[in-house]
Formats: structure tokens, C-alpha cells, sequence
């Protein structure tokens, strides 16, 4: 039986040490914070999901295969994450509305718009006070071309199922189309509408519906070919 646990040792230990080598990132503007966080972890998962695969191949050099595949799977998972870093950090420069969230879960970036600051009551037009955070947004897209964008409308529970999913849609639509006005291309876009099916917060009360009632911007990087 051929013994893995030396090559992949070794390649774990090459994988946390070029997490620890990332460069600093001056963008970000909260100095107890690691701006590199997620290009680290990505280094990290994606070195190991490297090992793993060279561990498996049918190199006849299983050291060489584990410590290559480490190598180029912690170069493709820290440069994803080191590109959703910059977006977050810039994006977090430059918006000024205090009610939009960005999320940064280490392979996408989540830019939630509240509803109750993007349209009014049972409208899909963008209110004009928004529309320069959403050209905001577009503008740092434009800058990172390398992702895929899903513009998604949610809804709390209120009223009729079949309502909330096509109002969800529309929402989305019309965000959609602001992006794509500026800047962001037609074929990085996918619109989808999910009404009332992915609250993140309780329906019970008015501050949870009004967490439901969102769109949600999210920037997928797409894996280098």
C-alpha cells in the first residue's frame, strides 16, 4: 500500500505558507481586520483540494503529484479570494448608503439592497436616491470582469405567494438593467426572482420582513481555465 501521508504533509505545510505570504491590501480601511482573509483561505482550500486530486492521479510520482497539484490549486483558490478582497474593500469605499450589506463568504460577494431604500411600496422602479449606488457597484464590476453576476429579488411572506415572486422578479429585473446600462454585460447577468423562499430572518416580526425584502447582487469569480 503506498504511504500518502508524507507528500500530502508536505504539501499542506507549502499550502499554509503561501496563505502567510499574501501581500497587504492598503484599501481597506479597518486595520484590525486581515484584508487578506479570504485570499489566504482560499489558498488554503484550494492547495488541499489540489493535494487531494495529485494524490489520486495516475502519476507515477505521487510526491510530485500531491506537492504540483497543492501548488496550482492554492495559486487558482488565493487568487479568487484575493479578488473578491479588492471588490469588497472598494465597494465598501465607495458606497455611501449605510443600509446596503456586503457579505464576503470567501468564493462570492453578496451586495444585499434593502427594498424598503430601493423601491417603494409595491413598485419595481429604482428610487433615484439608489441609482447612484447601483452605478457604484456596476463600476467596480466593470473593473473585475472575471465573475458571473446574479441579481436576486426576495420577499417576506406578506400577501399572495404568486405575487411576491413575479414583484420579486421585476425588482430584479430593474436592478439588473441598471447594471447593464453601465457597464456590466448581458452575458455575466442572471436574473432570478425567489419571492418569499429564502428569508434570512423571521417572518413573525416587522424587523425580520423587512431583512426579507431584498435584492441581492452576488459575484461569483469564475475558476481560471
Amino acid at each position: 500500500m503506498i504511504n500518502f501521508k508524507a507528500p500530502i504533509a508536505a504539501a499542506v505545510c507549502g499550502v499554509f505558507l503561501l496563505g502567510a505570504c499574501t501581500p497587504t491590501n492598503p484599501a481597506n480601511l479597518d486595520a484590525s481586520a486581515d484584508p487578506n482573509k479570504n485570499t489566504k483561505t482560499g489558498a488554503i482550500i484550494g492547495g488541499l483540494v489540489g493535494a487531494g486530486l495529485g494524490a489520486v492521479s495516475n502519476s507515477s510520482n505521487k510526491t510530485a503529484a500531491v506537492l504540483g497539484g497543492a501548488v496550482v490549486g492554492a495559486a487558482a483558490g488565493g487568487a479568487i479570494g484575493n479578488s473578491l478582497d479588492q471588490q469588497e474593500a472598494e465597494l465598501r469605499q465607495q458606497l455611501a448608503n449605510q443600509g446596503i450589506t456586503i457579505t464576503n463568504t470567501g468564493d462570492r460577494l453578496i451586495v444585499s439592497f434593502p427594498n424598503d431604500i430601493t423601491f417603494a411600496t409595491d413598485s419595481y422602479t429604482v428610487k433615484s436616491a439608489l441609482t447612484p449606488e447601483l452605478q457604484t457597484v456596476a463600476g467596480v464590476m466593470v473593473k473585475y470582469p472575471k465573475s458571473t453576476v446574479q441579481v436576486i429579488g426576495h420577499t417576506d411572506s406578506d400577501g399572495d405567494a404568486t405575487y411576491n415572486l413575479g414583484l420579486s422578479q421585476r425588482r430584479a429585473n430593474a436592478v439588473a438593467d441598471i447594471l447593464q446600462s453601465n457597464g456590466v454585460s448581458y452575458e455575466r447577468l442572471s436574473v432570478i426572482g425567489q419571492g418569499e423562499a429564502q428569508p434570512i430572518a423571521s417572518n413573525l416580526t416587522p424587523e425580520g420582513k423587512a431583512q426579507n425584502r431584498r435584492v441581492e447582487i452576488v459575484v461569483i469569480p469564475k475558476q481560471s481555465s
